[in-house]
């Protein structure tokens, strides 16, 4: 493994710290963009993110979905309507307001979702068994304070049935 450099004389450890998070974060999307190609129905990622945000939420209007994936509502309705197409989205009428739209996965786009969080769990699992036991521990610790300071909730364990395959909430 390639020895670390020291922080430059001089540079704030926010600096350091950002640069590492970004570096990290690299990796994180060449996993997600693996995970996500071997499910081979040419979802995009953005795509993908708003198949999550359904998972996580539910039943979703339109616009509160892009106000989730914090984009505009016609960006919105283009990627529904091509998850729609491929089958992995449906539009239902909300039975509590007849004149609103719900949008919510169908089976096969919460199979994909499954799918994919599998391949992505495992192939960071894999990159996590090469760190030593302290450097694991070290690793949840600055991660969870990250992401609570993120305001990002907690994936659940491993068998855990709660919903929250991936995060990607939104503050």
């Amino acid at each position: 493994m390639p020895e670390r450099e020291a922080p430059i004389e001089g540079v704030d450890d926010v600096d350091a710290v950002t640069q590492a998070v970004l570096t990290a974060s690299r990796l994180l999307v060449a996993v997600s963009a693996r995970s996500l190609a071997a499910v081979e129905d040419g979802v995009t990622l953005p795509q993908f993110r708003m198949l999550v945000v359904l998972s996580t939420h539910g039943a979703t209007n339109l616009v509160a979905l892009a106000e989730l994936l914090k984009v505009a509502p016609s960006t919105a309705m283009r990627m529904v309507d091509r998850l729609i197409a491929a089958g992995l989205a449906d539009r239902q009428i909300n039975p509590e307001n007849r004149r609103e739209t719900l949008l919510q996965l169908t089976e096969d786009g919460r199979r994909m979702v499954a799918d994919v969080t599998a391949r992505r769990r495992a192939e960071i699992a894999s990159i996590v068994e090469r760190l030593a036991p302290p450097q694991r521990a070290a690793l949840v610790d600055a991660l969870t304070a990250f992401s609570e300071a993120g305001g990002e909730p907690p994936v659940p364990a491993v068998g855990d049935s709660a919903i929250h395959p991936l995060g990607w909430t939104t503050v």
